[in-house]
């Protein structure tokens, strides 16, 4: 009885190592391409840990080409993950003498990297004048928005502050305060969206430049 139960282990051991050889075996184009399906859906976190664990699966060869770029593309990702300008990896070795490296760095001499730019100047605008923080960025159509929303409501809570109307002066500065409180809160992402499509931008280039394959985006 005890011998049966301990085959019964052994085999379902077996079972539960075997599924994971598909896993282990994966070619590297699979792989890969797991990998940029991940980051193209916005999972950057997985894609990185997904190539981590292959690299880490894989034979140690100065000459795999699939390697190589899985490195780069690990330190790409993160770049990405942390809208870094720049990945001190890249000077390490043996990574610094690798050709998608100089390609890299060959690209950010090329390219400076996009400031990032504070939302903090268009949010203290938006704050001192309903509109303004949007028309320091450009969009003066949002910009028109928000003085056509705010301005008014601004004047009948003055308007009926002065006329001491009580409630209804409450009533109107509630919506006031609503409706400016939004259009800085607009502004301020306005300003962080636009910094993050530019950096976007920028990494696209990066990879690119570094001839890797796919487009994780």
């Amino acid at each position: 009885m005890t011998g049966c139960i301990f085959r019964r282990y052994l085999l379902a051991l077996f079972l539960l190592l075997l599924s994971g050889v598909p896993v282990a075996s994966a070619s590297p184009i699979a792989v890969w391409q797991q990998a940029v399906g991940m980051a193209a859906a916005g999972d950057v976190r997985s894609a990185r840990v997904h190539l981590t664990g292959a690299l880490s699966m894989m034979p140690d060869s100065p000459d795999d080409l699939w390697r190589e770029r899985m490195q780069i593309a690990v330190i790409l990702l993160d770049m990405r993950q942390h809208q870094a300008l720049f990945a001190t990896a890249l000077a390490q070795q043996p990574v610094a003498g690798w050709m998608q490296t100089q390609l890299i760095l060959r690209y950010l001499h090329d390219h400076p990297a996009v400031e990032q730019s504070s939302p903090v100047l268009p949010g203290l605008l938006a704050a001192l004048l309903p509109g303004a923080g949007h028309a320091w960025q450009g969009r003066w159509r949002d910009a028109g928005v928000a003085a056509v929303l705010v301005i008014p409501m601004l004047l009948l809570t003055l308007w009926s502050a002065r006329r001491r109307l009580g409630p209804v002066t409450l009533f109107f500065a509630l919506i006031t305060v609503w409706l400016w409180s939004g259009s800085v809160f607009s502004a301020i992402s306005l300003a962080e969206r636009g910094t993050a499509e530019a950096y976007m931008l920028w990494w696209q280039g990066l990879w690119q430049a570094a001839a890797l394959p796919g487009r994780p985006w």
